[in-house]
């Protein structure tokens, strides 16, 4: 008997072209789209043709599904979305953080709900359209992550949260192939999402205002506070820190000789910092949360590479872990606007080492010593 691998389709072309690939390779394939889509008001869906996992992008799934000879199913997780990524956004920004939903997905939602259903389902496969690769290093005896082979389309800095035991099962079919490559995939199969738009920001905010779907949410965080600089002096006022994020230069209200952006936002306190750009670089942080993938818990400090942002290009530092839950790391030049909250995904060459989440900066900004070093790096 065929092999069974139940696939994520989330209506777009690259879960797909994922799907026909398995079907093509022999797999016995099962589609399953989660529909998430939350109800903002009582009357108000989300409607937005480059989100996924609408109501809309269901009927595309069925179509590609029909298409292409495999059964297909549809999982209402809208109250687990609502709670595990939708309720976290609004508490991380409540708490002066900028979060990344797209990662709380992946590690809440997506990944453990669809490898539960495919227990159900007699499979030990799971399969999705992310462009990254699964290998196995025998040399520590562990399940390893890796880059796409499309280093403009890698999403591995959204999947470090995968554990061993969900890489263990776990088949990104586009690893090797590049965008185009999967279009071109598309086109050559019918496949009625060949041309579809690509999904864009934050899948449940409608009209891409992050501001307004806050309010909705929760009112209460517009609470006015003072804006004040680095010498603690007033400077305006602002109508609530859940608007702002580190590194933030528009919207400030701030008259000033000299660009300033937000350099700290203190939700205990109802505050915002603003400074000069220089006051935005740091070298060290605590990350918690943490999920070492290619690594033991207890390695040792090791030299590598981090990303504190999905499309940035890795800088050298030293990763040292702490425990099995938190680690430090230093950079060897000093990285603007290092946002709690955020992620931060340590590579070796194309290999996912660890992640986890940004907790602090560590230390004071740069030093007039660094400023060279700043100049270059910004």
């Amino acid at each position: 008997m065929a092999e069974r691998v139940v696939i994520g389709m989330s209506g777009g072309v690259d879960s797909a072209v994922s799907a026909a690939i398995l079907k093509e390779q022999g797999y016995d394939v099962i589609g399953v789209t989660l529909n998430l889509a939350p109800k903002i008001d009582e009357d108000e869906s989300l409607a937005r043709e480059d989100a996924c996992c609408t109501l809309a992008s269901v009927e595309d799934a069925r179509r590609v599904a029909d298409r292409i000879g495999i059964p297909y199913y549809v999982l209402n997780m809208r109250e687990h979305f609502e709670e595990y990524v939708i309720q976290d956004f609004v508490d991380e920004y409540r708490r002066g953080r900028t979060p990344n939903p797209c990662i709380r997905c992946n590690d809440h939602v997506k990944f453990g709900t669809v490898l539960m259903r495919a227990a159900a389902l007699e499979s030990e496969l799971v399969a999705t359209g992310h462009y990254a690769r699964v290998g196995y290093d025998d040399d520590v005896g562990r399940h390893s992550l890796l880059r796409g082979f499309d280093r403009n389309k890698d999403q591995s800095y959204v999947l470090y949260v995968l554990t061993q035991h969900e890489l263990r099962r776990t088949v990104f079919p586009l690893g090797e192939m590049t965008k185009d490559e999967t279009r071109e995939k598309a086109r050559q199969l019918r496949l009625p999402v060949a041309d579809k738009v690509e999904s864009q920001d934050i899948c449940f905010i409608p009209d891409r205002n992050y501001r307004r779907f806050l309010m909705k949410k929760a009112p209460d965080l517009a609470r006015p506070g003072p804006v004040i600089d680095l010498e603690g002096r007033t400077v305006s006022e602002h109508q609530g820190v859940a608007f702002f994020t580190v590194g933030q230069r528009r919207n400030l209200g701030v008259q000033s000789t000299v660009p300033l952006y937000v350099i700290e936002v203190d939700a205990e306190r109802d505050t915002v910092v603003v400074g000069p750009s220089e006051a935005l670089f740091h070298r060290r942080l605590f990350a918690t949360g943490a999920n070492y993938v290619a690594l033991p818990p207890n390695a040792e400090p090791i030299i590598c590479r981090a990303q504190i942002r999905s499309r940035m290009e890795p800088a050298q530092g030293t990763l040292n872990p702490i425990d099995e839950h938190s680690f430090e790391f230093e950079f060897d030049e000093p990285q603007r606007a290092i946002t709690d909250g955020q992620a931060i995904v340590c590579y070796r060459n194309d290999t996912v080492l660890a992640g986890g989440v940004i907790e602090r900066r560590i230390g004071s900004p740069t030093s007039p010593a660094d400023e060279a070093t700043v100049r270059a790096t910004a």
